[in-house]
Protein backbone atom coordinates (compact mmCIF):
# COMPACT_ATOMS: atom_id res chain seq x y z
CA UNK A 1 0.00 0.00 0.00
CA UNK A 2 0.73 3.42 -0.62
CA UNK A 3 1.36 6.00 2.14
CA UNK A 4 1.99 9.60 2.87
CA UNK A 5 3.98 10.53 5.89
CA UNK A 6 3.58 14.44 6.72
CA UNK A 7 6.16 14.94 9.66
CA UNK A 8 8.69 17.70 10.14
CA UNK A 9 10.54 15.81 12.76
CA UNK A 10 13.30 14.10 10.84
CA UNK A 11 14.45 11.53 13.06
CA UNK A 12 10.06 10.73 13.73
CA UNK A 13 9.64 10.12 9.88
CA UNK A 14 12.86 8.60 9.05
CA UNK A 15 11.46 5.67 12.32
CA UNK A 16 8.17 5.70 10.87
CA UNK A 17 9.29 5.39 7.27
CA UNK A 18 11.79 2.18 7.86
CA UNK A 19 8.62 0.69 9.66
CA UNK A 20 6.91 1.01 7.07
CA UNK A 21 8.98 0.17 4.33
CA UNK A 22 9.77 -3.38 6.21
CA UNK A 23 6.25 -3.83 5.89
CA UNK A 24 6.18 -3.51 2.34
CA UNK A 25 4.49 -0.38 1.91
CA UNK A 26 5.63 2.88 -0.30
CA UNK A 27 6.27 5.72 1.49
CA UNK A 28 6.16 9.61 0.85
CA UNK A 29 7.64 11.98 3.15
CA UNK A 30 6.23 15.47 3.57
CA UNK A 31 7.85 18.00 5.97
CA UNK A 32 5.51 20.68 6.56
CA UNK A 33 1.49 21.50 6.12
CA UNK A 34 1.41 22.61 2.93
CA UNK A 35 3.52 20.26 1.38
CA UNK A 36 1.54 17.45 2.92
CA UNK A 37 -1.62 19.00 1.95
CA UNK A 38 -0.40 19.70 -1.70
CA UNK A 39 0.99 15.86 -1.99
CA UNK A 40 -2.67 14.08 -0.48
CA UNK A 41 -4.58 16.32 -3.02
CA UNK A 42 -2.55 15.48 -5.65
CA UNK A 43 -1.09 11.61 -5.50
CA UNK A 44 -3.60 8.62 -4.66
CA UNK A 45 -2.60 7.58 -1.26
CA UNK A 46 -4.32 4.74 1.06
CA UNK A 47 -3.50 5.98 4.16
CA UNK A 48 -1.98 9.67 5.55
CA UNK A 49 0.18 9.79 8.77
CA UNK A 50 -0.12 13.40 9.64
CA UNK A 51 1.86 15.14 12.67
CA UNK A 52 -0.29 17.59 14.57
CA UNK A 53 2.44 20.09 15.31
CA UNK A 54 3.77 21.44 11.40
CA UNK A 55 5.51 23.89 10.48
CA UNK A 56 3.45 26.99 8.10
CA UNK A 57 0.54 24.94 8.79
CA UNK A 58 -0.41 23.04 11.28
CA UNK A 59 -2.07 19.60 10.84
CA UNK A 60 -5.27 20.02 12.13
CA UNK A 61 -5.44 22.71 9.28
CA UNK A 62 -4.42 20.79 6.93
CA UNK A 63 -6.92 17.63 7.55
CA UNK A 64 -9.70 20.16 7.53
CA UNK A 65 -8.64 21.52 4.06
CA UNK A 66 -8.44 17.37 2.77
CA UNK A 67 -11.93 16.92 4.20
CA UNK A 68 -13.54 20.26 2.97
CA UNK A 69 -11.80 18.61 -0.77
CA UNK A 70 -13.72 16.04 -0.36
CA UNK A 71 -10.66 13.52 0.51
CA UNK A 72 -11.92 10.31 2.08
CA UNK A 73 -8.55 8.84 2.30
CA UNK A 74 -7.82 7.06 6.05
CA UNK A 75 -6.22 9.50 8.82
CA UNK A 76 -3.66 8.58 11.06
CA UNK A 77 -2.91 11.81 13.56
CA UNK A 78 0.59 11.70 15.23
CA UNK A 79 0.71 13.88 18.32
CA UNK A 80 2.90 14.78 21.31
CA UNK A 81 -0.31 16.35 23.10
CA UNK A 82 -1.87 14.56 26.21
CA UNK A 83 -4.82 17.10 25.88
CA UNK A 84 -8.26 15.06 25.81
CA UNK A 85 -9.64 18.33 23.73
CA UNK A 86 -6.89 18.01 21.52
CA UNK A 87 -7.41 14.66 20.40
CA UNK A 88 -11.06 15.11 20.28
CA UNK A 89 -10.80 18.28 17.84
CA UNK A 90 -8.64 15.83 15.42
CA UNK A 91 -11.57 13.27 15.36
CA UNK A 92 -14.29 15.54 14.62
CA UNK A 93 -12.02 17.10 12.07
CA UNK A 94 -12.04 13.62 10.12
CA UNK A 95 -9.47 11.84 11.43
CA UNK A 96 -9.55 8.19 11.64
CA UNK A 97 -7.29 7.24 14.61
CA UNK A 98 -4.37 8.70 16.95
CA UNK A 99 -1.21 7.11 18.25
CA UNK A 100 0.32 9.82 20.79
CA UNK A 101 4.39 10.56 20.89
CA UNK A 102 6.61 8.67 21.76
CA UNK A 103 5.02 5.11 20.27
CA UNK A 104 5.79 1.59 20.05
CA UNK A 105 6.73 0.65 16.32
CA UNK A 106 4.60 -2.47 17.17
CA UNK A 107 1.71 -0.38 17.91
CA UNK A 108 1.97 1.83 14.75
CA UNK A 109 2.09 -0.94 12.10
CA UNK A 110 -0.96 -2.53 13.86
CA UNK A 111 -2.82 0.47 13.80
CA UNK A 112 -1.73 0.61 10.43
CA UNK A 113 -2.62 -2.53 9.29
CA UNK A 114 -6.23 -1.90 10.92
CA UNK A 115 -6.86 1.72 9.11
CA UNK A 116 -5.56 -0.59 6.06
CA UNK A 117 -8.37 -3.39 6.47
CA UNK A 118 -11.00 -0.94 7.14
CA UNK A 119 -11.12 0.89 4.08
CA UNK A 120 -10.31 -2.46 2.01
CA UNK A 121 -13.47 -5.09 0.69
CA UNK A 122 -11.55 -7.47 2.18
CA UNK A 123 -10.97 -6.81 5.57
CA UNK A 124 -9.03 -9.64 7.32
CA UNK A 125 -5.51 -10.29 7.91
CA UNK A 126 -5.77 -13.53 6.08
CA UNK A 127 -5.52 -13.15 2.36
CA UNK A 128 -6.19 -15.76 0.13
CA UNK A 129 -7.08 -17.18 -3.54
CA UNK A 130 -6.67 -20.61 -3.82
CA UNK A 131 -4.61 -22.15 -1.52
CA UNK A 132 -2.88 -19.43 -1.71
CA UNK A 133 -2.77 -17.58 1.81
CA UNK A 134 -1.34 -14.54 2.84
CA UNK A 135 -0.99 -13.63 6.62
CA UNK A 136 -0.58 -9.37 6.31
CA UNK A 137 0.71 -9.68 10.26
CA UNK A 138 3.54 -11.93 10.16
CA UNK A 139 4.13 -11.43 6.30
CA UNK A 140 4.29 -15.07 5.83
CA UNK A 141 3.02 -16.66 1.78
CA UNK A 142 2.29 -20.19 1.72
CA UNK A 143 0.87 -22.13 -1.20
CA UNK A 144 -0.43 -25.64 -0.29
CA UNK A 145 1.26 -25.51 2.64
CA UNK A 146 4.56 -24.48 1.71
CA UNK A 147 6.74 -21.55 2.12
CA UNK A 148 6.93 -18.79 -0.84
CA UNK A 149 9.45 -16.36 -0.59
CA UNK A 150 8.92 -12.91 -2.28
CA UNK A 151 10.62 -9.88 -2.25
CA UNK A 152 8.97 -6.89 -0.69
CA UNK A 153 7.68 -6.00 -3.82
CA UNK A 154 6.50 -8.84 -5.23
CA UNK A 155 4.39 -9.26 -1.43
CA UNK A 156 2.75 -5.58 -1.76
CA UNK A 157 1.76 -6.37 -5.25
CA UNK A 158 0.34 -9.72 -4.26
CA UNK A 159 -1.59 -7.81 -1.59
CA UNK A 160 -2.90 -5.02 -3.42
CA UNK A 161 -4.41 -8.23 -5.74
CA UNK A 162 -5.37 -10.14 -3.01
CA UNK A 163 -7.36 -7.53 -1.21
CA UNK A 164 -8.92 -6.92 -4.26
CA UNK A 165 -9.30 -10.19 -5.27
CA UNK A 166 -11.64 -10.53 -9.15
CA UNK A 167 -11.58 -6.81 -9.28
CA UNK A 168 -9.35 -5.38 -12.61
CA UNK A 169 -6.47 -3.37 -11.36
CA UNK A 170 -5.00 -1.52 -14.38
CA UNK A 171 -1.06 -1.00 -14.45
CA UNK A 172 -1.86 2.66 -13.14
CA UNK A 173 -3.94 1.36 -10.38
CA UNK A 174 -0.88 -0.64 -9.56
CA UNK A 175 1.97 1.83 -9.59
CA UNK A 176 -0.35 4.29 -7.93
CA UNK A 177 -0.64 2.12 -4.54
CA UNK A 178 2.50 -0.19 -5.04
CA UNK A 179 5.53 2.71 -5.47
CA UNK A 180 5.99 6.06 -4.25
CA UNK A 181 6.43 9.14 -5.60
CA UNK A 182 9.46 8.73 -7.73
CA UNK A 183 8.07 6.30 -9.62
CA UNK A 184 8.10 7.04 -13.58
CA UNK A 185 5.39 5.03 -15.16
CA UNK A 186 7.40 2.57 -16.53
CA UNK A 187 4.53 -0.15 -16.61
CA UNK A 188 6.96 -2.62 -18.05
CA UNK A 189 8.25 -2.80 -14.54
CA UNK A 190 5.36 -3.70 -13.51
CA UNK A 191 4.60 -6.40 -16.21
CA UNK A 192 8.61 -7.97 -14.97
CA UNK A 193 6.82 -8.10 -11.19
CA UNK A 194 3.57 -9.98 -12.36
CA UNK A 195 5.51 -12.62 -14.82
CA UNK A 196 8.13 -13.37 -11.45
CA UNK A 197 4.91 -13.35 -9.10
CA UNK A 198 3.37 -16.14 -11.58
CA UNK A 199 6.45 -17.88 -11.57
CA UNK A 200 6.96 -18.29 -8.29
CA UNK A 201 3.10 -19.10 -7.89
CA UNK A 202 2.28 -21.26 -10.69
CA UNK A 203 4.14 -24.62 -9.46
CA UNK A 204 3.35 -27.86 -11.46
CA UNK A 205 0.13 -28.78 -12.04
CA UNK A 206 -1.28 -25.41 -9.86
CA UNK A 207 -4.15 -23.33 -11.92
CA UNK A 208 -3.30 -19.46 -12.93
CA UNK A 209 -4.51 -17.10 -9.65
CA UNK A 210 -3.38 -14.00 -11.72
CA UNK A 211 -4.97 -13.43 -14.73
CA UNK A 212 -4.46 -10.71 -17.58
CA UNK A 213 -7.14 -8.82 -18.93
CA UNK A 214 -5.59 -7.29 -22.70
CA UNK A 215 -5.04 -3.93 -22.85
CA UNK A 216 -6.67 -3.03 -19.33
CA UNK A 217 -4.95 -5.24 -16.21
CA UNK A 218 -4.60 -7.82 -14.01
CA UNK A 219 -7.15 -9.44 -11.70
CA UNK A 220 -6.43 -12.15 -9.16
CA UNK A 221 -9.41 -14.72 -9.41
CA UNK A 222 -10.33 -17.95 -7.34
CA UNK A 223 -9.23 -21.29 -9.37
CA UNK A 224 -12.13 -23.26 -11.50
CA UNK A 225 -13.13 -26.07 -9.56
Amino acid sequence: MRILVIEDEKEVASLVQRALLQESHAVDVAEDGPQGEEMSLAEAYDLIILDLMLPKKNGLAVLKTLRREGLATPVLLLTARDEVSDRVAGLDAGADDYLGKPFAVAELRARVRALLRRQSDNKASLLSAGDLVMDTVSHEVRIGGNHLELTSREYAILEYLLRNKGRLLTKGMIAEHVWDYHFDSDFNLIEVYIRRLRQKIEQAGRQRLIHTVRNSGYVIREPEA
